[in-house]
């Protein structure tokens, strides 16, 4: 059985964003959206989403690069002095290891994340969380012991299997297969994790090692040649370029991404396959499968 996700991230962070995000579940392939709570844009992406019914959300939780939920002087230890979380992936992380008193503070902001998108009234699809911070093990820990009080039952596994995304891209082997070595220790503990608690989750994720450049030919391949299981396709559409964009992710190909969602050809592979993308929680438990490697 091969089932297949297709995933906008960062919904709320700019308009331009939500538009993509709209436009490419309207008249495209993208069946979910993961949603950061505490960006800019994010009351304009709920009132997006409460029209979009059939728009599966979940929840892109920030705790390194971007904007808390909590006022900076409830998590002083978490953010920079502008009130915004590090973009240090690395020492923000030895830090929710070795110090207790960020780890109450970040217990507080997750918690307040997680209450930020009950409020919205969307139901949740599904959790991950910004830059894959979610494969911390303190991060993970505190995902699950919240989450389960919010009803959370799917997360996102960050695991791309190296041979098969080269073999579409034919960009970059030895680069994914040194990617894939360093995070197959963390993705194969959290699939562990995620199954002891009963969690669903993805077999595959592409658009790891292409983020950001995920190219018509690219998709194509990918959908082709679908493992069997569950795969999410990760994308970072956006109508036009804006400050926001610039700012995070000045190299990343948005509009180029939504123009493959919506790409006519992409659509008319997926009818002839008889893929219907889905969400999260249109998945049984039982997918929640040990991780195969290639």
């Amino acid at each position: 059985m091969k089932r297949l996700i297709v995933t906008g991230d960062d919904f709320g962070l700019a308009v331009p964003v939500n538009e993509a995000i709209e436009l490419a579940h309207r008249n495209g392939i993208l069946s979910a959206a993961s949603l950061m709570v505490g960006a800019a844009a994010t009351i304009d992406a709920v009132e997006r989403a409460r029209q979009l019914p059939k728009l599966r959300v979940g929840l892109h939780l920030v705790v390194v690069e971007g904007r808390p939920v909590l006022p900076a002087a409830h998590i002083p230890d978490l953010v920079q002095a502008d009130g915004t979380f590090p973009n240090q992936l690395i020492r923000s992380g030895l830090r929710f290891f070795l110090k207790p008193g960020i780890r109450r503070q970040l217990e507080s902001e997750i918690r307040a994340q997680f209450q930020a998108f009950r409020s919205t009234g969307l139901e949740l699809d599904h959790v991950n969380a910004h830059n894959h911070m979610h494969l911390h093990p303190t991060v993970l820990g505190l995902i699950l012991r919240i989450g389960k009080e919010f009803g959370m039952r799917a997360m996102r596994i960050p695991y791309e299997p190296p041979l098969r995304s080269w073999d579409a891209s034919l960009r970059g082997l030895l680069a994914r297969l040194t990617a894939s070595a360093g995070l197959a220790p963390w993705t194969a503990w959290m699939r562990r994790r995620l199954r002891r608690n009963g969690m669903v989750a993805n077999d595959y994720l592409y658009g790891l090692n292409d983020t950001g450049h995920m190219q018509e030919s690219l998709v194509m391949d990918f959908i082709r040649n679908l493992p069997q299981g569950t795969t999410e396709l990760c994308f970072h559409p956006a109508a036009r370029r804006c400050a926001e964009l610039e700012a995070a992710m000045p190299d990343y190909q948005n509009e180029a991404e939504l123009a493959v969602l919506t790409s006519p050809h992409v659509q008319a592979l997926l009818e002839h396959l008889g893929l219907v993308p889905t969400g999260y929680r249109d998945l049984p438990v039982l997918m929640a499968s040990p991780g195969r490697m290639g």
